[in-house]
């Protein structure tokens, strides 16, 4: 039997309040619950969920780019922006299909992993 879908991803954080701030409150991913006592938090993006920590040793650190869907990336990269996020530049057509578009734009989090957004854009009718 194959393994299943993606389940949890882990990032590894320097400062977990700040990197809880700026998932749950800059990007607006579903904050779940921090474990008491321990550098671990987790949030929910659809239906992986997102493990925020510090790691015991370097064998763990995590080295991670991120894609989140959008549905308006023109204007999420805004919304980010007003938020004193830096893009690396507009939001660009990375791959083109006959019916549609795939956009896409990159910033990074606290600790430096890239973030990116996407949005597949649907070229019939257009």
């Amino acid at each position: 039997m194959p393994v299943g879908p993606l389940g949890q991803l882990h990032i590894s954080v320097t400062d977990l309040d700040r990197s809880i701030v700026f998932y749950r409150d800059v990007l607006q991913i579903p904050f779940l619950f921090r474990v008491p006592s321990q550098p671990m938090a987790f949030l929910q993006s659809g239906q992986v969920r997102i493990y925020l920590g510090k790691p015991e040793s370097d064998r763990f650190r995590s080295h991670t780019v991120l894609y989140f869907t959008v549905d308006d990336i023109d204007a999420e990269q805004a919304r980010l922006e007003g938020l004193g996020l830096t893009f690396e530049g507009a939001p660009h057509v990375v791959n083109r299909t006959d019916d549609s578009e795939l956009w896409m734009t990159f910033t990074e989090d606290p600790d430096g992993h890239q973030i990116g957004l996407m949005q597949e854009k649907n070229m019939i009718g257009e």
